[in-house]
């Protein structure tokens, strides 16, 4: 297959607007892979910032950080991300090269703790004053359980009513796939 599928497109995106030096953020760190993913890209003179609300996705990210030896120039945050502007140093507001979001709940956690749409919505837009110019924010959405359609439902309407003059806004997806195949939506500021 020649198109790219989902998680590696939403790598290529982050590829194409964050390099050695930069600052990037995971809104969702989940068990770590897309940590472990900028921490590489970024390189030691840049820095990750990620978030989750729960322990064990601390401690997962933690675990694989340090196994690989990225930790150093990685912070973590027990927090959700609606408090991305208030944790981040306010000097690095403006350079923020790009950020990724993969919705739901923590792969082999409790799926009763998922992500919500008011929580996402709002990081989404502190994000988009936090970027510089052509910054990038890559979401995965995964709406395959009832949690994952209404959140889908909410940011499909507020990312419609993103000012184009702002960002652009994609959405890239397969659309003859079964099960609700997860998709992204990738907003890059002007």
């Amino acid at each position: 297959m020649k198109l790219q599928r989902i998680l590696p497109f939403a790598k290529q995106l982050l590829q194409n607007v964050a390099g050695q030096g930069d600052i990037v953020i995971d809104a969702t760190i989940g068990n770590g892979h897309d940590t472990v993913f900028l921490a590489m890209l970024v390189g030691e003179n840049g820095h990750v910032y990620g978030f989750d609300i729960q322990a064990e996705a601390i401690n997962n990210t933690t675990d694989r950080l340090k196994a690989v030896q990225l930790d150093k120039h990685v912070t973590l945050f027990q927090h959700g991300h609606e408090y991305i502007k208030a944790i981040i140093p306010t000097e690095l507001h403006g350079k923020i090269s790009g950020a990724i979001f993969n919705l739901g709940y923590l792969p082999g956690g409790d799926q009763s703790i998922v992500t919500v749409p008011e929580t996402t919505i709002s990081a989404i837009d502190q994000l988009l004053d936090m970027l510089k110019p052509e910054g990038m924010i890559v979401i995965v959405i995964y709406h395959g359980h009832e949690e994952g359609k209404v959140e889908r439902d909410a940011l499909m309407d507020y990312v419609k009513t993103i000012n184009p003059a702002d960002a652009h806004v994609l959405q890239y997806q397969f659309i003859n796939k079964q099960n609700n195949p997860p998709y992204i939506i990738a907003i890059e500021k002007c």
